[in-house]
């Protein structure tokens, strides 16, 4: 089993930066892809980021592209979404999720991984 925290979300202006955190505990964090995804209300689950085990592949929704970096910590079993030039349709619950078998780009196509955290609120206000 997998345990994902998240943290780092909050209330920014438009044009503001927020660099969220998912820390991982219980298996070897290095084989699993890990991914952002982010829901806003009355919408469905999407895909915003991922990131292979070594971290050398990630690929992105063209929606954040440029904005948007992933990036990953495996000595501290870390995964990192910095977004930057924030905008008010960014604002969702966003998500980390853990994946064993699957690519960056394949956990792109279907909101669905191994595990999943709990959530942190990003809000951009305009």
């Amino acid at each position: 089993q997998v345990q994902l925290v998240e943290s780092g979300g909050g209330l920014v202006p438009a044009g503001d930066s927020l660099r969220l955190s998912c820390a991982a505990s219980g298996r070897i964090f290095s084989n699993y892809a890990m991914g952002w995804f982010r829901q806003a209300p009355g919408k469905e689950r999407e895909f915003v980021a991922a990131i292979s085990g070594s971290g050398s592949n990630t690929y992105y929704a063209d929606s954040v592209k440029g904005r948007f970096t992933i990036s990953r910590d495996n000595a501290k079993d870390t995964v990192y979404l910095q977004m930057n030039s924030l905008k008010p349709p960014d604002t969702a619950v966003y998500y980390c999720a853990a994946d064993y078998h699957r690519t960056p780009q394949a956990m792109s196509v279907i909101p669905i991984a191994d595990w999943w955290g709990q959530g942190t609120q990003v809000t951009v206000s305009s």
